[in-house]
């Protein structure tokens, strides 16, 4: 697979920022050869430390890529002054518009700001918010009173393009002082019967505390990044809980899931590929379509949803600089933050969320591979740092039989990026097919690295051991496996994905071997536990296109390109995949594939799909959350 002309763009815009190419050139990156993978190929360090990619006898070395367009630059390090705060966003930006207005806690569930009539000017990249103009008719939450409040602010630069939602309290009546504020959260995650972690971030450091049925838990000392975890709960009850921060709190409520296997009524939504889209706006909102996520999150709470899986593609991503894929991720949050106060969005990787090495060769070529040291930028580090789900997957990629080095560390880690968790009798297989992953497939037996869509060998292991024990498990009625490339792609992706146009050939490198099995082999080892090992999968969801539709896997469907010389899977049973890319990236219209007699439903509206478990039963029904027209439907069980 070529990259594509969207990311070329993406990358040229890298290049002409500041890259170039050539044995002069120095960034003194510090880099020792020690700290390079083993896992890479022609990749080395020069005496200055910086690093070098070797191609055809040429070497070519890769300039450091900082950017501008920061989260801790967007913020705007706010400070108090007499009459209101001063915003500095230093070379962030140069000029725009600082929109802000007062959040109200205590007239709706779902508290976000009211902006004021008139937004702030931002020149030179700096901005002023007049507190004193927000007295009076326009005080809707009585500061003035309380002497302390909270607004929002939204930074959009010159060209009107949105970079960042924030957050600040303030107290006192002129002069004021900043004040200790939630900025960020707060998140359910890790939702059990008995359990629940709540996850937030403050912008002082403070030994924050979370009170629940009368009991208090409290962060491990003074921190700006808290996850705080609540025990002993009772099975499918309702709990309100307090966040008390500074003197401040803020209050919101979650229920615990029901204990495994009571086989009550309960729904969940699935989705994925939020980045940017066409359209302006909050559509292209600085890393992904907030406006689709917006609507999502809120027809997902009104419908009951207990859960939503988003599998990958949160955000625009393909940056080099970590801090910039911090910034995006920062957005998407605040996008599902009003309503993931109360229910837990459970997520994973995708292509997009790459944070990446990159080399711009004259020849117009682009080298890329995941980010490293792996505990520090790479992709799934950051993702990490960003998001709190399950731990129960794999360590890593080291220890397998393709690992150069036993006593190194050659392979990023799966921590929370590849896991599985239980509601009732369903259990949810997730997994992460763009893992160490490079962009630049076509070229990975130059560099090393994972191509789009392979699932690596101990990712595999871990998902048969995972399905066996399930199928053990008598609780668990319904097993939904997530991942999100598709097994059978039908409109975008028929180029790669687990088909790359029919052609087997596509398949990781390490140290600059090809694994054995390519990606259709792979596939179908996939598909062999899947459906021949397993009378539970119900269902594969998978996104990277971005489209609704579903595809019935029979013994019958036709999954293999002509003249395939390989054996063929047989298979002993049906399942379905329901792809759902549709939540804001740019369309992709359907193609031609063996399995597209198959494949019904396709369409490229905005959705959101439901799962109606009902014991034994479930029934799916697909909305767009933008209209709320009913899209497809189906009786799964």
């Amino acid at each position: 697979m070529l990259i594509n002309r969207r990311i070329i763009l993406s990358l040229i815009s890298l290049w002409t920022a500041g890259w170039v190419y050539g044995q002069e050139v120095k960034t003194d990156s510090g880099i020792k050869r020690k700290d390079i993978p083993g896992s890479y190929s022609n990749i080395s360090t020069d005496r200055n430390g910086n690093l070098i990619l070797q191609v055809n006898g040429e070497k070519y070395i890769m300039p450091e890529v900082k950017a501008n367009r920061t989260l801790e630059r967007l913020k705007g390090n706010p400070q108090a002054t007499p009459t209101g705060i001063y915003f500095d966003f230093g070379d962030a930006l140069e000029n725009g518009s600082l929109f802000y207005g007062l959040i109200n806690f205590e007239d709706t569930k779902y508290p976000q700001p009211v902006y004021f009539r008139s937004p702030a000017s931002i020149l030179d990249g700096k901005a002023f918010v007049n507190l004193l103009s927000l007295r009076g008719r326009y005080d809707m939450v009585g500061w003035e009173k309380k002497e302390k409040g909270i607004i929002g602010y939204r930074v959009i630069n010159a060209d009107g393009e949105i970079l960042y939602d924030g957050k600040i309290g303030f107290r006192g009546k002129s002069p004021f002082a900043i004040d200790t504020t939630l900025i960020e959260g707060p998140f359910i995650n890790l939702l059990q019967h008995n359990s629940v972690t709540i996850s937030f971030e403050t912008n002082f450091p403070v030994v924050a505390t979370v009170e629940v049925d009368g009991r208090t838990y409290q962060s491990e000392g003074p921190v700006t990044r808290h996850e705080i975890g609540i025990a002993g709960l009772m099975p499918s009850r309702t709990y309100q809980y307090g966040i008390f921060y500074g003197d401040n709190e803020e209050k919101y409520s979650f229920q615990t899931a029901p204990e495994a296997g009571t086989r009550k009524s309960f729904t969940f939504s699935y989705a994925s590929d939020s980045r940017t889209g066409p359209g302006g706006g909050e559509r292209s909102f600085f890393g992904a379509n907030v406006y689709i996520m917006k609507k999502i999150m809120a027809l997902a709470r009104y419908k009951g949803s207990a859960f939503i899986q988003f599998t990958g593609d949160l955000i625009t991503g393909y940056k080099s600089d970590p801090e910039e894929i911090r910034l995006e991720y920062a957005n998407w949050k605040r996008s599902v933050e009003p309503q993931a106060r109360y229910f837990p969005i459970m997520t994973t990787i995708g292509n997009h969320e790459s944070v990446m090495n990159y080399w711009g060769l004259p020849t117009g070529e682009f080298y890329s591979i995941d980010k490293f040291p792996y505990d520090q930028v790479s992709t799934e580090q950051i993702f990490t740092e960003n998001f709190v789900m399950p731990e129960d997957g794999p360590d890593s990629e080291d220890g397998s039989r393709y690992d150069p080095g036993e006593k190194t560390v050659d392979f990023p880690s799966y921590k929370e990026n590849v896991y599985s968790y239980i509601y009732d009798n369903v259990a949810m297989i997730v997994l992460n097919s763009n893992y160490w992953y490079s962009p630049s497939t076509s070229f990975v037996n130059i560099t090393s690295g994972n191509i789009h869509a392979y699932v690596m060998d101990n990712q595999l292991q871990w998902l048969k051991e995972k399905i066996a024990m399930l199928e053990e498990n008598q609780d668990i009625d319904h097993v939904f496996v997530t991942i999100h490339t598709p097994v059978f792609p039908n409109g975008g992706h028929v180029s790669d994905d687990m088909w790359y146009g029919g052609s087997n050939e596509k398949r990781p490198y390490v140290a600059g071997k090809a694994v054995e099995k390519g990606i259709i082999e792979r596939r179908d080892e996939i598909l062999q536990i899947l459906i021949n090992e397993s009378t539970k999968v119900v269902a594969v969801l998978t996104g990277d296109e971005h489209n609704y539709c579903k595809t019935h896997i029979t013994p019958e469907t036709d999954i293999y390109p002509s003249g395939w010389n390989k054996s063929k899977l047989k298979r002993n049973r049906s399942i379905y995949q329901i792809n759902n890319g549709a939540a804001g990236a740019p369309y992709y219209s359907q193609e031609i594939t063996p399995w597209t007699p198959y494949t019904t439903g396709f369409t490229t509206q905005n959705a959101l799909v439901f799962f109606h478990v009902e014991g034994d039963k479930i029934q799916m029904e697909v909305l767009n959350p933008d209209t709320l027209d009913q899209v497809d439907e189906l009786e799964l069980k």
